[in-house]
């Protein structure tokens, strides 16, 4: 267990670098309830910073499961009015939302995916308008995580839990640089340094990015317009914030209709409670027609008739090889850290916001200019110490953007 001291800083750091609470702000906060002590960390130095309310919606794993294992099939199948209304009205309010995720990876192996699906499909329709605010960056909003039992022994299964939680509490701190002196300090230089690569990526524009890797043969054409983004945001309301803590990408969205070829995946994937693991897809025109899993493959089928747009990509990522979520050696089973990792990219709903205007476009005019929606965004991990992208410009000329899973480009 990380002492109080680290977990002062780590909530310190998750308000001021990852949502930027601001004084009379309202902050919503999405919390396992194992993780209570570090919570109340949070919500104290929330009101100490003035914070006007703060609002917790916990959320337990085992009391999850026992709902899938026994609640009827309308209940799965609904997502409540109530809980809708509530994340509006803080929207609405211009909250703050910080998230803690902590998922056991392994939590809904044995429900029934059909169920899981239909349950992931309702929450996703019900939560759109929410989303958009989100997605967006009309608010401020940052995802964490703290460990939990289930969790931190699926990543060291030979460890007792206790140890477990410990042994995952000092690589956390230390990826997302709570072990320095000034946490902060180190993330606002961390910030200048992904905001320096996408501004050469931006500069470069390239028309299309090639992926040649094992199992990986994969071209993404870029929509004339695309923005990379990466580190720090910046809200409707002029606030900037930290959406991902850790992160180590940028990130930018394909044409909808310009992916052609295959990928494979470097990391299982955890997708709602349950595991995805070395599968593959294969694209043309933009959407994927075949794939394979060798484990979870009925999943990955739910996942992509989700809706029309999820067999499409919404995100391409890049992260070099040496992050230090990659240098831990350690396969997290979280999105979070593992997409942090590796380069990646993400099925479903890309982010308006990396498209010049696009958060001011309606939904005819974004397809017009091949961003994808959907009900899901999912990223899923292809980046390894063997992967190399090249980047195709407008006159057809091409140039070395990774090899050997870092940049060839001069990030400076």
């Amino acid at each position: 267990m990380a002492d109080q001291q680290t977990q002062e800083k780590y909530a310190a750091l998750a308000l001021r670098t990852g949502v930027n609470l601001q004084k009379n702000q309202a902050l919503m906060i999405n919390a396992p309830i194992e993780g209570a002590d570090f919570t109340k960390i949070v919500v104290r130095k929330a009101y100490e910073m003035g914070a006007k309310d703060v609002h917790i919606n916990w959320v337990d794993d085992e009391l999850t499961l026992l709902k899938y294992e026994n609640a009827p099939d309308e209940v799965i199948e609904n997502y409540p009015d109530w809980k809708v209304m509530l994340h509006d009205s803080y929207a609405e309010d211009g909250a703050a939302v910080l998230s803690i995720r902590s998922t056991n990876p392994d939590l809904l192996q044995n429900i029934d995916p059909t169920r899981v699906a239909k349950a992931n499909k309702a929450s996703a329709q019900a939560m759109s308008n929410f989303r958009k605010y989100t997605m967006n960056d009309k608010i401020a909003w940052s995802i964490i995580s703290i460990p939990t039992g289930d969790w931190s022994q699926k990543i060291f299964p030979e460890k007792s839990r206790e140890d477990a939680i410990a042994s995952l509490w000092e690589a956390i701190v230390k990826i997302v640089r709570v072990d320095q002196d000034d946490p902060i300090a180190a993330w606002d230089a961390h910030n200048e340094t992904l905001r320096i690569a996408r501004e050469v990526l931006n500069k470069k524009n390239y028309k299309k990015l090639v992926y040649k890797a094992p199992g990986t043969d994969l071209e993404i054409e870029l929509p004339e317009g695309h923005i990379w983004k990466g580190g720090s945001a910046e809200s409707e309301g002029g606030v900037t914030f930290n959406p991902n803590m850790p992160t180590e990408e940028v990130f930018t969205l394909p044409h909808k209709y310009g992916v052609n070829g295959t990928v494979s995946s470097t990391k299982p994937l955890n997708y709602g409670g349950s595991l995805i693991d070395n599968f593959s897809l294969t694209f043309k025109d933009g959407k994927a027609v075949d794939f394979k899993a060798e484990q979870g493959e009925e999943i990955l089928k739910h996942l992509l008739d989700a809706d029309e747009g999820a067999p499409r990509l919404g995100e391409v990522a890049l992260v070099p090889h040496e992050s230090p979520v990659s240098q831990s050696g350690l396969i997290f089973y979280n999105t979070l850290f593992d997409e942090n990792a590796s380069c990646h990219i993400a099925l479903g709903k890309a982010y308006p916001t990396n498209l010049e205007g696009g958060s001011a476009m309606d939904s005819v005019q974004l397809d017009k200019h091949g961003v994808n929606d959907s009900l899901i965004h999912v990223d899923f991990m292809i980046g390894s110490e063997n992967l190399d992208i090249d980047g195709v410009k407008a006159d057809g000329t091409t140039e070395a953007v990774f090899r050997n899973g870092t940049w060839a480009l001069n990030i400076k």
